[in-house]
């Protein structure tokens, strides 16, 4: 077969990098930078709290302010276990774990660090999200559903696997994590950006 110049061009062309990965603000893995670009901006756990335009001032408050919270035993497993979960999801879905903050196209302070991403064949996003609990799921908190909506919306990603793990006094019950696929919902999306670009005015002092 035959190729004309141009076209043998664009068949050697390399594809384009996900538009994502130009978007990288810090990885946690420099904590200082990491807890720096989290502490100006509003990430996905500020999220997980934006039930409602009340929770908005109570969230603005302990980001001006800090929380004094500094982890738990809870916290402590979650991040013990976090790399055991990330390899299985890697061997089940090729979903690489990932350890970088991203801030969105729209607003640099809309900021989300998932713990997995894969761009699939067709171009498309998928993130992972992990999460370790004491209790049996019937079906994925709504706090977290936010936090994955929040992080599709930040890394322009079409679904996300959540996958979570329980445990007995920190001993996993089962041999391998529970996971569901969650869509994209663009209208949970649109009220989370309002919710934090609100949030983002308190932060600023524009809001009393």
């Amino acid at each position: 077969m035959l190729f004309f110049p141009w076209e043998e061009d664009e068949a050697s062309a390399e594809p384009a990098p996900p538009p994502h990965l130009a978007r990288i603000v810090a990885e946690s893995t420099d904590r200082v930078a990491w807890l720096r670009a989290r502490s100006r901006g509003v990430t996905a756990t500020d999220v997980a709290r934006l039930s409602s335009s009340r929770a908005v001032a109570a969230v603005a408050w302990d980001k001006l302010h800090g929380t004094g919270f500094g982890g738990n035993a809870f916290t402590d497993h979650g991040r013990a276990r976090e790399p055991e979960i990330a390899a299985w999801v890697h061997r089940e879905y090729a979903i690489e774990p990932s350890v970088a903050l991203f801030h969105a196209a729209r607003e640099a302070r809309h900021l989300a660090t998932p713990d997995g991403i894969r761009v699939a064949d067709d171009g498309s996003v998928e993130l992972a999200e992990i999460k370790t609990t004491s209790k049996p799921w019937s079906r994925i908190p709504r706090s977290y559903l936010r936090q994955v909506w929040w992080q599709q919306y930040v890394l322009g990603a079409e679904r996300t696997l959540v996958v979570w793990e329980q445990h007995l006094d920190f001993v996993p019950v089962a041999e391998e994590p529970r996971c569901q696929w969650v869509e994209r919902d663009e209208s949970e999306i649109e009220l989370l950006v309002r919710r934090a670009d609100e949030l983002l005015a308190w932060m600023r002092g524009e809001r009393r």
